[in-house]
């Protein structure tokens, strides 16, 4: 059975981005577009308008041509969406890339989309300029001023002149988001025109009067390297003129202040920050009186951590599910208290198909029964970059996105995410590939051999968690050290357990479910144990 969305069909655009966006970022007079939330810098919607096209000039006259990728490895700042969007007005292709990333991770994505400029800012010089020396980088644009990078305000300097583009938006790539999809190392998303606007119409559409409104100031915390921050936080927020705050990293205490300081009334988290909201004692200390609305996504959130939440906060909690392959978004909780039911994520977007086949079978499975879930709308992505087996493998010719997450609906057409046989690991919301971590692992000359599993932990959702088989002595703690000097740190390993032997069928594969499900008996053991002791 094919499920679709309560919400009718919508039209969407043939435009750019840029050209989407346009006529929403000129409608709120001199509004407030941007708040740089620690130090209050603003930037008004007619100037975000201008400095985008100086952008756009800017990089035009140092040679950008259509195709060509720009590399953002900024925090959440308001100049984000400045070089973002002028990126695109110049015909080029934005790729992110965490904040966290070591110069070996930047380096590997820098390389992997051939990227021409990159901008970032002077804390994350140094890395950068080791990256963009083994990639090849054109040129380095810094915010503010550092040695050995271009200062982002002589990139505004010039005529403001420009030359037009012609973009196809079904077509052209206008972002590269990276994923680890349903296994294997990150891949590259390409992203076109209408996927990011697609699911912006979609959303809209969904959310209806208690969605985005343009008196709306959004806590922008979610990462917008991210999916989620790209395309939920920061185009939402432009394409409905809300007033978006800026959070370059995540602190409680100044979360709570931005809060209360700015009267938000909407953001977008991970769940360890809702169970931060839901319990933690700091949170009394403030008046977030404002929040009318807070969204979950990136992970599954409980059923109790959501109610311990609403029950403390005058404020209601919807929950959604979605995948950077996805663009963000494919469901989304019903906007009205008292009609959404906890733990779900709701329906699907409209002009968004949705069906749960046997995960051996791949055919469809009864109302009620669990399933792996297909996705196919406007907002599937066009594929992984320079990586047709991947690609070939995720999505089939009937452009139907195998999501690698199992779940099932409800009799009210509410769907669930209750597993997935994807090897991914969410730590805290971000994405953790098990293959990255064991080739880091496996360049280790005291390691033989080694696997890496997402166990569950109450704070974090999972903990990246090694098992290794030793050819010399070596301790635990020395191969977590190794690790973290080769990755960002939330992909480092948090546990090791040293085995005889990795699970492994006669191909090699890795049964890293063997494994899972031995961890799972574990936490079943402990937990009876300590109900029968309590």
């Amino acid at each position: 059975m094919i499920y679709t969305s309560p919400t009718p069909s919508i039209t969407i655009p043939n435009l750019s981005l840029p050209d989407y966006l346009a006529p929403f970022l000129a409608a709120h007079g001199d509004k407030v577009a941007l708040i740089d939330g620690p130090s209050g810098r603003t930037i008004s919607y007619p100037q975000l308008q201008g400095m985008i096209h100086l952008v756009a000039g800017g990089l035009q006259k140092r040679g950008l041509q259509k195709g060509d990728v720009v590399a953002l490895y900024l925090p959440n700042l308001p100049e984000f969406a400045v070089v973002c969007y002028g990126t695109l007005l110049a015909g080029g292709i934005v790729t992110t890339a965490s904040p966290l990333y070591t110069p070996h991770e930047l380096a590997h994505q820098l390389r992997d989309t051939h990227a021409r400029y990159l901008f970032t800012v002077p804390p994350f010089l140094a890395n950068a300029q080791v990256a963009a020396g083994e990639a090849f980088v054109d040129e380095i644009f810094v915010l503010g001023e550092a040695e050995g990078a271009t200062p982002f305000a002589a990139l505004l300097q010039h005529d403001g002149q420009r030359l037009s583009v012609t973009i196809n938006p079904q077509e052209d790539i206008a972002v590269i988001l990276y994923s680890s999809g349903t296994t294997g190392l990150p891949k590259g998303v390409m992203l076109t025109h209408t996927n990011l606007i697609a699911n912006v119409c979609q959303m809209e559409a969904m959310a209806g009067h208690l969605g985005f409104w343009p008196d709306d100031v959004i806590l922008g915390i979610t990462p917008f390297f991210h999916t989620m921050g790209l395309n939920v936080m920061l185009n939402v927020s432009m394409q409905r003129g809300c007033t978006l705050v800026t959070m370059p990293r995540f602190d409680l205490a100044q979360f709570l202040e931005l809060i209360q300081q700015y009267r938000v009334t909407f953001t977008l988290v991970a769940p360890p920050i809702v169970l931060a909201l839901a319990k933690h004692p700091l949170v009394n200390q403030y008046d977030l009186s404002s929040l009318r609305l807070i969204s979950s996504g990136a992970a599954a959130l409980s059923q109790e951590v959501e109610a311990a939440f609403e029950a403390r906060l005058d404020c209601w909690i919807m929950q959604g599910y979605g995948m950077t392959e996805a663009t963000a978004a494919v469901c989304l909780g019903p906007l009205a208290r008292g009609v959404n039911k906890p733990g779900t994520v709701g329906f699907p977007l409209p002009n968004t198909e949705v069906q749960l086949v046997d995960i051996v079978t791949h055919a469809p499975v009864a109302q009620g029964e669990r399933g792996e879930l297909w996705v196919r709308g406007p907002q599937v992505m066009k594929g992984y970059w320079h990586n047709p087996e991947a690609t070939a493998a995720t999505l089939n010719a009937d452009g139907w996105l195998h999501t690698g997450d199992i779940g099932y609906v409800d009799e009210d057409g509410y769907f669930y995410i209750v597993d997935r046989l994807k090897e991914l690991i969410k730590y805290k919301g971000y994405q953790v590939a098990p293959a990255e971590l064991e080739a880091v692992l496996l360049g280790h000359t005291a390691i033989a051999d080694a696997c890496v599993i997402g166990k569950p932990d109450a704070a974090a959702g999972e903990i990246p968690k090694a098992f290794v088989v030793l050819k010399a002595d070596v301790s635990p703690e020395e191969i977590m050290a190794y690790v973290a000097e080769r990755v960002a740190p939330y992909k480092k390993i948090r546990q090791i357990e040293f085995v005889e032997a990795i699970p492994r069928l006669l191909t090699g594969k890795v049964l890293r479910r063997v494994l899972l499900a031995q961890e799972q008996e574990r936490a079943m053991v402990i937990l009876q144990e300590s109900k029968q002791y309590a």
